[in-house]
């Protein structure tokens, strides 16, 4: 078992990899995935990449998937003999063997899978044509596929952009979960800029054709920054006060945390422990996600992580977990005092009090 590569799997969808892809696949490797949807439902498999040296019967090295609940397999597979389209099995278990012996080239494997509740086609090749404006399904796991993208959330992202890794970019949905996604392509632009969100850099991209526009549902478009969430009134553990060269002191209150406020930010006093910034938004809203930049202002101050909780009564607090998890979930900030950084809810939440 030494051949497994970039591997998440979720009860409704999951991607998987041989082991170094896309580069060459090592040779003598032996890996065994076991996919295991909720009962009742049937596994869709889409062959994102299989590239395995042919042989005959593809006997040399292979990729076989087994349903152990009726006794048959698919396969054995190699290149050239892939299914061109996903494959259904009727079945909620499939066992997935991939081995290589030796061999001189070949990616290896790329495979994700959905179930039959959610069947539609995400996939990750980018540059393939789609519809002006369709609904797919993204497998969970589309974070660290390998493939690039271009523009972010506001503008919208290329066209030859990886489509479900721009999707967790655009935080429409959490890698860890995958799910639905809408979208339309729409005229492209004349230069992408780029950003990081949701723990992916974009990349700065030239003109295209046609550009991808993410959606919340089906008539309404991803919120703009033109949303943001007013806030009645900020507080802090602590705050800094300065005292400058000239003997002045210049306090870097609570007040100053709000995105776009001019000079200095707030900033903690220093070696004080368990900081937090707290945001009264004044009555319960919903929440979908949060944007963060440092201080350039003579010091460069910036946050490279941080813990989101969340209150109704500004008493009792709840840690941000994310979709299902077990762990107060770590939000990746910024590596610079100037750039901004997003990051989504997902899902959203719903209080008045922020910390």
């Amino acid at each position: 078992g030494d051949g497994c590569g970039h591997t998440l799997l979720t009860p409704h969808s999951g991607t998987l990899s041989s082991k170094n892809y896309p580069g060459t696949s090592p040779n003598h490797t032996a890996c065994r995935w076991r996919l295991r949807a909720p009962p009742g439902t049937s596994l869709l498999l889409a062959f994102g990449d299989v590239d395995l040296e042919p042989s005959e019967r593809c006997a040399r090295s292979s990729l076989l998937l087994a349903d152990p609940q009726a006794g048959t397999a698919y396969g054995p597979y190699c290149r050239n003999s892939v299914p061109s389209t996903p494959l259904l099995v009727n079945s909620s278990t499939v066992t997935v063997l991939f081995n290589s012996t030796s061999h001189r080239s070949g990616r290896g494997l790329l495979l994700s899978y959905a179930t039959s509740q959610h069947p539609g086609r995400g996939g990750h090749p980018p540059g393939v044509q789609r519809p002006l404006r369709a609904v797919v399904y993204c497998p969970a796991g589309c974070k660290d596929i390998d493939g690039d993208i271009w523009g972010n959330p506001s503008q919208g992202y290329r066209d030859t952009s990886v489509l479900c890794k721009a999707a967790v970019h655009a935080g429409v949905i959490a890698d860890e979960l995958g799910g639905q996604v809408s979208l339309s392509r729409e005229k492209g632009i004349t230069l992408y800029e780029s950003a990081f969100a949701n723990g992916l850099h974009s990349k700065r991209g030239s003109l295209s054709e046609k550009r991808l526009i993410f959606h919340r549902a089906w008539h309404l478009p991803l919120p703009a920054c033109g949303d943001t969430l007013e806030v009645a009134a900020f507080n802090a553990s602590s705050w800094w006060h300065e005292v400058d060269v000239l003997g002045q002191d210049r306090a870097w209150g609570a007040e100053r945390a709000a995105l776009g406020t001019t000079g200095h930010s707030w900033a903690a006093e220093p070696g004080s422990d368990a900081t937090w910034l707290e945001l009264d938004l004044g009555t319960r809203r919903n929440i979908t996600g949060i944007i963060t930049k440092g201080s350039s202002e003579q010091h460069d101050y910036y946050v490279t992580s941080y813990r989101v909780s969340s209150s109704r009564d500004g008493k009792n607090w709840r840690p941000y977990r994310g979709s299902g998890g077990q762990e107060d979930k770590v939000f990746e900030g910024n590596a610079d005092s100037h750039g901004e950084v997003s990051n989504a809810f997902i899902p959203p939440i719903v209080a008045r009090y922020v910390r």
